[in-house]
């Protein structure tokens, strides 16, 4: 099934049945459960097929980790776990790595930075179940990073990635659409409002509609088909903006804003030779769309919440509002800013081990219980000095990335992914699939194929060749 997918020759199809998907949610979860087995269980032959390159397994991963929050909607589990990116990207990181014998040296150390902390919990509180909410996230990142890192996929291969991560999402629009209840019933007030969001967390909602809208603009802006129709492609980025802004919750709307800005000031910087060099498109011929697409979706989300949109991006809160409050950087990032100092004052305390993974939570003196929404403080607090050399290693792929690509598109793209996935750490930690599935795309080695006249090696190890879709047959019993 994921060459089907692959190949789009239907692509408006697909588009139609994954909102038919997020809208049988709403119903019963056993269509899709049914879908993700179908496509699991008629894709095996392909993956486990000897092949150079891990292309399909990577498509595969990346479709199905997407499916994480619309399974929890439907409440799917236990026949699709309720962290189902942190289970599947974990086993299917392994599995890749020792099929393809990928060693990206840096991630082994991120994956070691994590060990000490998992084996003593200052708290004596700390379960299983807190172990793997906290540890998993950063160690799939690990693990992504040994894996995806120089793979090498052509900018069409790249393009199919990204559809892929969107479809899902189309599920999560259309699910969030039927459950949010008659706007004008609507008591609106400047907070995260989970009635929007489909009744589950306003955060992660939010995050994926402003994933699926950078993904789209990628697409767009690159000419990597979607739905083959730029009308159509411009209605559901329109509607991921739209019920993104809706959540009213924010960090995954201003990460999409983040990402388009790095991309569009990497073609706006690049020099005349590249841009005749790579046919880089004008950017007037993006932009102008792409920023009346995002105003009319604030516009119109503005007005039908009577002015509390603009009100909740500038940072208000009925706090403040009233006079009760004063707007502080702890007001504006909803608290964030005290849980990162409590955390970073047990790094002070415990600087060279921390205080085990998962016991930050309970030992912090400010906002005690609450789970860390930033992902720095919770490695300083849980895991010392280790954890400063986990995200500094984490950083330095992103220094690296300023000069991973001489196309400036590309180079703009894979630092615009690499940028937002660290972003999300700072509001939403490492919890969901965004941060690893980005980091992952960012660290692929990213060109057009090229033909080359096969050269004798001399017995030296040759470099994986990229085996395109069109060769690539399902195996008949």
């Amino acid at each position: 099934m994921i060459k089907y997918l692959i190949i789009n020759k239907y692509p408006i199809l697909w588009i139609v049945f994954h909102l038919l998907l997020g809208i049988s949610a709403t119903v019963t979860p056993f269509v899709l459960i049914g879908w993700f087995y179908t496509v699991i269980f008629t894709s095996v032959a392909l993956i486990i097929r000897k092949s150079q390159s891990p292309y399909i397994l990577i498509s595969l991963i990346l479709y199905l980790i997407s499916f994480e929050l619309l399974s929890r909607m439907a409440r799917t589990s236990p026949f699709i776990p309720y962290e189902l990116s942190k289970y599947l990207l974990t086993a299917s990181m392994i599995w890749g790595i020792l099929k393809y014998k990928t060693f990206g040296n840096k991630g082994w150390i991120m994956l070691l930075c994590l060990v000490p902390a998992v084996l003593f919990d200052l708290s004596n509180i700390v379960q299983s179940s807190d172990l793997v909410f906290n540890v998993l996230g950063p160690i799939n990142v690990a693990l992504v990073a040994v894996f995806f890192y120089r793979q090498r996929v052509t900018s069409q291969q790249y393009g199919t990635m990204l559809r892929l991560m969107v479809y899902p999402i189309l599920g999560v629009l259309s699910y969030t659409f039927i459950k949010t209840p008659d706007l004008k019933e609507i008591d609106f007030v400047l907070g995260a409002n989970i009635d929007l969001s489909g009744g589950f967390g306003s955060n992660q909602v939010s995050t994926l509609f402003g994933l699926a809208a950078l993904l789209l603009f990628i697409l767009i802006v690159n000419k990597w088909k979607f739905s083959g129709n730029w009308l159509v492609d411009s209605l559901v980025l329109f509607a991921m903006c739209f019920q993104g802004l809706l959540t009213f919750s924010r960090g995954g709307m201003i990460g999409t804003v983040l990402g388009v800005l790095i991309i569009l000031l990497s073609l706006r910087f690049a020099s005349g030779r590249d841009k005749r060099r790579f046919q880089l498109p004008k950017i007037g011929k993006y932009v102008i769309p792409g920023i009346l697409i995002v105003l009319v979706a604030f516009i119109v989300v503005n007005e039908i919440t009577n002015g509390l949109l603009s009100l909740r991006y500038q940072g208000e809160t009925m706090g403040t509002i009233q006079g009760s409050k004063v707007k502080t950087l702890n007001t504006v990032s909803t608290g964030r800013l005290d849980i990162f100092m409590g955390d970073v004052n047990l790094w002070a305390d415990h600087f060279i081990f921390g205080v085990g993974a998962g016991a930050s939570s309970f030992l912090r003196s400010t906002l005690t219980g609450t789970i860390a929404h930033v992902e720095l403080s919770r490695l300083l607090a849980e895991h010392g000095l280790l954890g400063l050399v986990y995200f500094l290693i984490l950083t330095w792929f992103g220094i690296k990335l300023f000069k991973s690509n001489p196309n400036p598109m590309y180079r703009g793209i894979l630092l615009a992914l690499y940028i937002v996935a660290v972003y999300t750490t700072f509001h939403a930690a490492m919890r969901t699939f965004v941060t690893p599935a980005l980091i992952g795309l960012s660290l692929l080695s990213l060109g057009n194929k090229k033909r080359k006249i096969p050269k004798k090696t001399f017995g030296l190890r040759q470099k994986p060749q990229i085996i395109p879709i069109s060769e690539i047959k399902i195996p008949v019993n």
